[in-house]
């Protein structure tokens, strides 16, 4: 009970400060300025209707997009069984996978900054 008692006095006291900030406003603010805060007040009331509306219609394109591509496939089937998909092709194409070990480095490999053909008499060091 007391915490609808202090919703009340908010209620009321946002009505108060509401009313008299408008008529502050209309006594201290040079003529017009009223209707050009209301005017603000309508053209970001449409701006949020409009990016709205462009935010169901892209979702609603991104929807049939995607129906288009894959169909009525389930997207949570496909990329469950991804891996094992993956798996079979790169068995098929002979290519490692990213888990498995990287190819060795030859033995004979001295590095990227030797030179297998260097005798050691160049003329510069």
């Amino acid at each position: 009970m007391r915490r609808l008692v202090w919703v009340g006095v908010g209620v009321v006291v946002t009505v108060v400060v509401i009313r008299k900030g408008r008529q502050l406003l209309e006594a201290y603010a040079p003529a017009g300025t009223a209707e050009a805060a209301a005017g603000v007040g309508r053209l970001a009331t449409a701006l949020a209707h409009a990016r709205r509306d462009f935010a169901d219609a892209v979702a609603e394109r991104e929807a049939q997009l995607r129906h288009d591509l894959i169909g009525d496939a389930d997207v949570d089937a496909l990329r469950a069984s991804r891996a094992q998909r993956t798996d079979e092709l790169r068995q098929a194409f002979g290519r490692p996978g990213r888990h498995e070990a990287a190819p060795r480095v030859p033995a004979d490999w001295a590095g990227p900054t030797e030179d297998p053909d260097d005798d050691g008499e160049a003329a510069f060091f």
